[in-house]
């Protein structure tokens, strides 16, 4: 990859990108109101269960097609509608909605283009990124699942609460996931996703 492509990943990953994914837990705080996350390693056992049987088997192989679509110039709108329609409540499909009409404003502005669907995911948006700043895909996957799995232990890191060195062992331990998880992605036949 070229230092270009890197340093573009990078943004894409950051937390700094204007999308407001910190905004979001995806649910996590609400298992910490039940109870269900309590500590440390309630907290690893959640995010990496929801990576594991959720991003893993949906998001992560539908971003790959997604970038595989912007690559080819056909429509990401069928992808795009798919991911939608598996958003497990109003809310989750209103975070992915607003990350992604904020990424494609900010893509617009920075003069990268839009995707040409109707009510962009933020996985949908990330993709159109990827394809025009011609970033290697596999690297590009395990950039997005480290932004989502960073963006979860900051959230656990002040919902549980836990502290900074818990946190840093968390994304730690699930960061060693994200290549098999994105090799298994990128193997899932479309009528597994």
């Amino acid at each position: 990859m070229s230092t270009e492509a890197l340093s573009r990943l990078l943004q894409l990953a950051s937390p700094a990108l204007p999308v407001g994914a910190y905004s979001y837990s995806g649910g996590l705080e609400a298992a910490v109101e039940a109870g269900v996350v309590h500590g440390a390693s309630s907290a690893e056992r959640w995010i990496g269960d929801v990576l594991a049987h959720s991003v893993a088997r949906m998001e992560a192989p539908l971003l790959l097609r997604l970038v595989q679509a912007f690559c080819e110039g056909a429509s990401a709108q069928d992808w795009n509608d798919r991911f939608l329609a598996s958003r497990e409540t109003a809310e989750l499909r209103a975070e992915t909605v607003q990350m992604g009409y904020s990424l494609e404003r900010l893509l617009s502005d920075l003069g990268v283009g839009q995707t040409g669907v109707e009510e962009p995911a933020f996985p949908t948006a990330f993709a159109l990124a990827v394809a025009r700043w011609e970033i290697d895909p596999a690297s590009a996957l395990v950039a997005y699942l480290w932004a989502w799995t960073e963006n979860q232990v900051l959230a656990a890191v002040k919902s549980v609460p836990l502290g900074q060195t818990d946190g840093q062992r968390l994304l730690l331990s699930l960061g060693g996931r994200l290549a098999a998880i994105a090799e298994r992605a990128a193997r899932l036949p479309d009528d597994e996703l």
